[in-house]
């Protein structure tokens, strides 16, 4: 894949960044060549190799997966000004 001048020129435009004829004719060659480092990586046989979390072994913290009410309601509606049976009270606004 190849960028040319107008494209450069579209692509700058929507992102809304100024660009003049020389930076525009500059950003074509360093396009270009970031779209040629892409095209390489895509060639490189990656079948077999599994997905990596870190670049040194190690195995994932897991917890299980229970649901629960947290256990701290209490404590969550301890400094309200009015509550009741662990849930705020607040005033009606509405009429």
């Amino acid at each position: 894949m190849s960028v040319d001048l107008q494209t450069v020129k579209r692509v700058a435009r929507l992102a809304r960044i100024a660009v003049s004829e020389e930076d525009a004719e500059r950003m074509t060659g360093e396009l270009n060549a970031i779209l040629g480092f892409v095209e390489q990586l895509n060639e490189v046989d990656v079948s077999g190799v599994e997905p990596m979390t870190s670049v040194t072994p190690m195995e994932m913290k897991k917890r299980r997966d229970v649901v629960t009410d947290g256990g701290k309601a209490a404590d969550i509606v301890a400094n309200a000004p009015a509550t009741e049976e662990n849930f705020f009270l607040v005033p009606k606004v509405v009429e």
